[in-house]
C-alpha cells in the first residue's frame, strides 16, 4: 500500500466547493452544496474514525446529487468509499463507487488536515464564509488536529509522520 494521498476543497462559488481527492491509482472530483454542513462531517467522520470507530460516513449534498464518503477502518488502516447518489437519502447499495482507496490513519489524518491549512491560509476565515456562506469548520479541524496527535503514536505508519 503506497502512503499517497490529496484532498484539495476549492470555494467554487457562494455556497459551492469541489472536492478533488486522489491516491497513487486515481482521482475523483465531487461538489459540495452549503445547505448541508459538509466540510464539518469529513472533519469529524474522519476525527471518529482515529478515534477508534470502525465505520463513518459523510455525505456532500450536489442538489440533487449527493457524494457520500465511507470510512472502514481495521487497524491502523482505512478503506475509503467514495459513492455517487441519484439522492442524498438513497441507500449506499444504489449508488456507483466513483473513488475508492485503502491507506494507513496516519496519511489520511495528514491528508486531511493539511488539505484544511491549505484552505484557510488561502481564503483567510473571513473571506471563507464570505464565499462559502457558512463559518470555516475551525472547530472540527482542530478536534482532527487533537485527535491526530494524540493517537498517532499508536500506529504502526508506513512513512515518517510529519506535523500539518
Amino acid at each position: 500500500m503506497m502512503a499517497h494521498l490529496r484532498l484539495a476543497w476549492v470555494l467554487s462559488g457562494h455556497g459551492w466547493a469541489d472536492c478533488v481527492v486522489s491516491d497513487h491509482r486515481a482521482e475523483a472530483e465531487v461538489t459540495a452544496s452549503y445547505i448541508t454542513a459538509a466540510p464539518e462531517d469529513l472533519l469529524t467522520a474522519v476525527t471518529r474514525v482515529i478515534v477508534g470507530e470502525t465505520e463513518c460516513r459523510a455525505q456532500f449534498e450536489a442538489e440533487p446529487t449527493a457524494f457520500r464518503w465511507i470510512f472502514y477502518r481495521e487497524g491502523t488502516n482505512v478503506w475509503i468509499r467514495l459513492l455517487e447518489l441519484a439522492h442524498g437519502s438513497d441507500h449506499d447499495n444504489t449508488g456507483t463507487e466513483i473513488w475508492s482507496t485503502q491507506q494507513n490513519m496516519d496519511v489520511v489524518a495528514r491528508a486531511v488536515i493539511r488539505c484544511f491549512d491549505e484552505v484557510a491560509k488561502e481564503y483567510g476565515e473571513s473571506a471563507y464564509r464570505g464565499k462559502w456562506g457558512e463559518h470555516f469548520p475551525r472547530t472540527e479541524l482542530e478536534a482532527l488536529r487533537t485527535a491526530w496527535r494524540e493517537h498517532r503514536s499508536d500506529w504502526a505508519a508506513s512513512s515518517t509522520p510529519s506535523n500539518p
